[in-house]
């Protein structure tokens, strides 16, 4: 079967679930002026060329939140593989319990801690979705 549509461009992006002494999540809000503004995210952003997953999470938790990580503390969980209209995101999520600093908005972005439970309350992208039923399973909730 042949098809006009040229393939989608594969974007990778690394997410984390920040998760609390009280087994609670951290969501990020999508801030006006991004594309799927005002939807509630896993922390992370776009793996640059020649940054493994890890490198990406724990800069982008400095830049994003003011937290230190280090990679040890980050445990891979499942991944997310959805196909947008003009790219195609690939996405794995990791777990991290223990970091360094106190966590903060730093690009002026809401933030919640929410109960698993609480997960599919938030507005999510399409792509962070089918990744609330391995939380619910890891959080046993």
């Amino acid at each position: 079967m042949t098809t006009n549509t040229l393939p989608l461009k594969l974007t990778l992006v690394v997410a984390v679930a920040l998760v609390d002494a009280d087994n609670r999540i951290l969501l990020a809000q999508r801030p006006e002026g991004k594309q799927l503004a005002g939807l509630w995210e896993f922390p992370g952003g776009k793996v640059e060329p020649g940054e493994r997953p890890e490198e990406t999470l724990i800069r982008e938790l400095r830049e994003e939140l003011g937290i230190t990580v280090k990679e040890p503390c980050l445990a891979p969980l499942t991944f997310a593989s959805h196909g947008y209209e003009s790219f195609h995101l690939l996405m794995p999520l990791y777990i991290c319990r223990r970091w360094e600093g106190f966590v903060q908005p730093m690009e002026g972005q809401a933030l919640k801690w929410v109960k698993p439970q609480e997960l599919r309350s938030y507005p999510m992208p399409p792509a962070d979705e089918p990744l609330i039923p391995f939380l619910l399973d890891l959080l046993g909730s």
